[in-house]
């Protein structure tokens, strides 16, 4: 018999982030000493307060169906923090909780556009963004930046972008960024809020990596620079990366209440609700704090520094100093371009270091940066040291000569 496979499954690819991991975790299993880069997730164990949560909750046979949105006490915990965190009076009833932060940007995405629309993306992106845009039969359109404007689009750029369209609907930005740790302040997010609005372009505005920023950076929610933006914008969230909570998948949009009204309707029709037990855990998350978050950041930061510094001194690499998330993205086109091994690409190269030298790192090209390469720094300080020093014999051992 002959399956018939629709075009939209067809044209998905696979998630390289998840397939490097699951290759990494193939191997491990195998009984090979990988070092793995690629994990887009914590290190760390979720901490002890939230896990008491969700086992009271068990307990308390708190273990059925919820309303789709979301129990009203959590979607009123999320709205007092983003009055706490971010300085938006939001109503509960304009907030969705999805199982993920994916699952609510394809929530917004199927309520905000029709076939043929278009949304524009900052490049590099996160991989999930342009198969998402194209699961709901719009176009992705790509706005590339570079190293030496730390991969931040413009605001002329973005305007010449929307102009050159014919059915602009919706940006998607995202700060802290994924892959590159770039983190957009509060006059680049003005100017560009400023230009979506008079375009009556909605913004979709991906902050899952607000807690974990450095330097002493404060994270700006462009939802809070002005009325009319935050009119524009439909805000990303959720608990998986600052709480150590991937595997819980929960997830949150708020926005507009006809946006959100039409989301949970869709909702309804899909994954139903988030499981209940975790519901119950967020609650507890967003409303106590036990010093995890700052813990975990502050491990990120040192981690940070001393990856950047590494990547730095290896001859004829370079890498910004990311200022957000958990991800550096050095850019090593004088390896691609300078080799004996046949590798032409950032997805040959990665695959050379897995498998020569046990080294898992992401290609950039699976986030629209063919000359760079994406490590995460979610791993012990030793671990990271000893993966450096393979990385670097793997680049030294490609120069013609060596």
């Amino acid at each position: 018999m002959s399956l018939y496979l629709s075009h939209r499954a067809r044209a998905i690819k696979p998630s390289p982030t998840l397939t490097v991991s699951a290759i990494a975790k193939k191997m491990i299993s195998d009984g090979i000493d990988v070092i793995n880069f690629g994990v887009g997730e914590p290190d760390f164990n979720t901490p002890d307060y939230i896990k008491k949560a969700a086992k009271l909750a068990i307990d308390d046979n708190f273990t059925r169906y919820t309303e789709s949105a979301g129990i009203l006490e959590l979607r009123k915990a999320i709205s007092a923090k983003l009055k706490r965190d971010n300085q938006l009076d939001c109503n509960p009833r304009d907030i969705i909780v999805s199982p993920g932060a994916k699952a609510s940007i394809i929530n917004i995405l199927m309520t905000i556009c029709d076939p043929r629309d278009e949304v524009l993306i900052p490049s590099p992106f996160w991989v999930s963004y342009t198969s998402q845009v194209e699961m709901v039969d719009a176009f992705p359109v790509l706005l590339q930046t570079n190293m030496e404007n730390d991969f931040k689009i413009s605001p002329n750029q973005l305007e010449e972008a929307i102009i050159s369209l014919s059915n602009p609907r919706a940006l998607i930005l995202n700060s802290p960024n994924n892959p590159t740790g770039s983190v957009y302040n509060r006059e680049e997010l003005k100017a560009i809020g400023e230009i979506c609005v008079k375009n009556n372009i909605m913004i979709i505005s991906d902050e899952i990596y607000e807690k974990l920023i450095y330097d002493d950076l404060v994270h700006v929610s462009i939802a809070s620079i002005s009325p009319e933006i935050r009119e524009n914008t439909i805000l990303i969230n959720g608990l998986s990366k600052a709480y150590a909570m991937t595997g819980w998948r929960l997830g949150y949009a708020a926005g507009p209440t006809d946006i959100i009204k039409l989301a949970c309707r869709i909702q309804s029709h899909t994954s139903s609700c988030v499981n209940s037990i975790t519901q119950k855990a967020a609650i507890i998350a967003l409303n106590e704090d036990d010093g995890s978050l700052e813990m975990m950041r502050s491990t990120f930061e040192k981690r940070r520094n001393y990856l950047v510094k590494r990547l730095n001194e290896i001859p004829n690499t370079r890498c910004n100093m990311p200022q957000g998330a958990f991800y550096a993205m050095p850019e090593i086109s004088f390896y691609l371009n300078n080799n004996e091994q046949g590798i032409k690409n950032s997805v040959q190269l990665c695959e050379y270091l897995l498998q020569e030298y046990q080294v898992a790192v992401v290609p950039g090209s699976a986030f629209g940066a063919p000359d760079n390469i994406r490590f995460s720094y979610a791993n012990s300080m030793e671990n990271i040291s000893e993966g450096l020093n393979r990385f670097e014999a793997g680049l030294r051992n490609l120069l013609p000569g060596e």
